[in-house]
């Protein structure tokens, strides 16, 4: 009896590590591996560059990267279909939602954008920012952009 249930969980210690090895492997991109991509100009005012861009594999629905704002710049306003994370990492800016006061963020800050909230972020009129911006897919779909954010409702 004592050798059958030893067996067995060999058996079975094998059958899930076999199991787990061929769901997939930890992949790591190398910082630098990727082109840096500059901001749409129907999406951005100012200079924004994108870079360290993920996109998980099914089942995950994660993707995102780090996007890098001049002084001054910004998103136009645009949604997630289920919201999205920002984590900034360095430097001063705003977010705003619709109809809503515009809202300081800086350095060490994480911001959640419900979903389907209309929303713009960027730098500060005189200092860059640095955010990593998370969000899911839904039905082949991250974000919905719109109109450009104005002078007028851009904080000065």
């Amino acid at each position: 009896m004592k050798m059958t249930l030893i067996t067995l969980a060999a058996l079975l210690l094998t059958s899930t590590h076999t199991v787990a090895a061929t769901q997939g492997a930890v992949t790591v991109s190398s910082a630098g591996s990727q082109p840096t991509t500059m901001g749409a100009v129907e999406y951005f005012t100012g200079t924004a560059k994108v870079d360290s861009r993920f996109k998980g594999t099914a089942p995950a629905r994660i993707s995102g990267g780090t996007v890098s704002f001049d002084a001054g710049a910004r998103t136009a306003w645009h949604t997630h279909p289920l919201g999205q994370t920002l984590i900034v990492s360095s430097g001063t800016g705003w977010v705003q939602e619709w109809e809503g006061a515009a809202q300081q963020i800086k350095t060490g800050d994480v911001v959640w954008i419900p979903p389907g909230v209309k929303h713009w972020h960027g730098a500060s009129a005189k200092q860059p920012l640095v955010h990593i911006a998370i969000s899911e897919t839904l039905e082949g779909n991250t974000v919905t952009w719109m109109e450009k954010v104005t002078d007028d409702q851009y904080p000065q």
